[in-house]
């Protein structure tokens, strides 16, 4: 195949790495090398067994190297990459200076002045990175964008959004727990979310942090369009009680003006549309993630407030 483009993994044992797997294979692309510290990859049988696997970085980096000198069509043009969050800014600078342009898991860094240097690295090298903010081609969302942006009115939209993934006693001892390394709750579960409701309703004015914590977080967020309460957890308590009686472990929602906006599936092939259209040139690059990086940076270095009427529905019921 003329089109067929080689692709390197970094984080191949990571919960996400699959579905990047899944999205190199299904466009129709090799994944020729992947590296993880940790040898339980055998996920790579199902999609490339053919690929070189490394749990040295610095083997990899030659690998990549020598593939680059090599010109014999096997050079890397994509590194696709699912570290730990705090690697992200290095991955990015390895891929950008290796010759390849990179994919990114969100959060694309942790904070706004990694964007800067990326930048700098891009003019330099000619290549581009691609970050995952896969709720921007999520149909729902792209159908809400577009009552926003047609619609006139003389007051804000009035937006609820609750997001509870519950996660295990694993998850404060993993890297995850660690705010050096994973930037916090908002950051890891809700960049993406904040992502959304930039692209969804404007510039962002105002940012109050109401309660921060090791397993939750919440707050308002006010747009150019839109007034905001947020809540998110990684709790199981935080379930509705009603869902949590089901056997339910994840509850998501997003209200505006009162009204669901239904975004609970379309989910399973998000990462294959967002391979297709970085690999037709139109990825989100690093501008496009620069609000919601600031909006999480500010959330985990801010002073919280009290909780008034712009508080969250589940912040009041603590």
């Amino acid at each position: 195949m003329p089109n067929t483009k080689n692709f390197a993994l970094i984080g191949a044992a990571g919960y996400i790495a699959p579905r990047h797997m899944q999205a190199i294979k299904s466009t129709g692309n090799k994944l020729l090398a992947a590296f993880d510290p940790n040898d339980s990859v055998g996920i790579i049988d199902s999609h490339f067994p053919e690929a070189d696997f490394f749990t040295e970085f610095e083997r990899f980096d030659r690998h990549v190297d020598m593939r680059r000198r090599a010109k014999n069509g096997e050079q890397i043009d994509y590194v696709s990459i699912c570290s730990p969050n705090y690697l992200h800014d290095s991955h990015i600078r390895f891929a950008l200076r290796s010759g390849a342009n990179a994919i990114c898991e969100k959060p694309l860094v942790l904070n706004p002045w990694n964007i800067d240097g990326l930048l700098e690295i891009e003019r330099e090298t000619g290549r581009k990175t691609n970050t995952i903010l896969q709720l921007r081609l999520h149909p729902s969302i792209i159908a809400l964008r577009e009552r926003v942006r047609s619609e006139r009115r003389d007051r804000k939209y009035e937006v609820d959004l609750a997001y509870v993934t519950s996660r295990g006693h694993w998850y404060l001892q993993s890297w995850k727990g660690d705010t050096k390394k994973s930037g916090g709750i908002a950051t890891n579960i809700g960049v993406h979310f904040f992502d959304m409701l930039h692209y969804l309703f404007g510039d962002l004015q105002s940012n109050v942090v109401h309660l921060s914590s090791d397993t939750k977080a919440a707050g308002y967020l006010e747009y150019e369009k839109a007034r905001v309460r947020w809540f998110l957890s990684v709790d199981l308590e935080d379930v509705p009680e009603g869902a949590r009686e089901g056997g339910q472990r994840t509850y998501r929602s997003i209200t505006v003006d009162g009204d669901e906006i239904e975004f609970s599936g379309g989910f399973t092939d998000l990462h294959d549309r967002s391979y297709v259209e970085i690999l037709a040139g139109r990825g989100f690059g690093l501008e496009e993630n620069r609000t919601a990086i600031e909006t999480v940076a500010a959330i985990r270095t801010g002073k919280t407030s009290s909780v008034g009427e712009d508080g969250h529905p589940f912040l009041r019921k603590k």
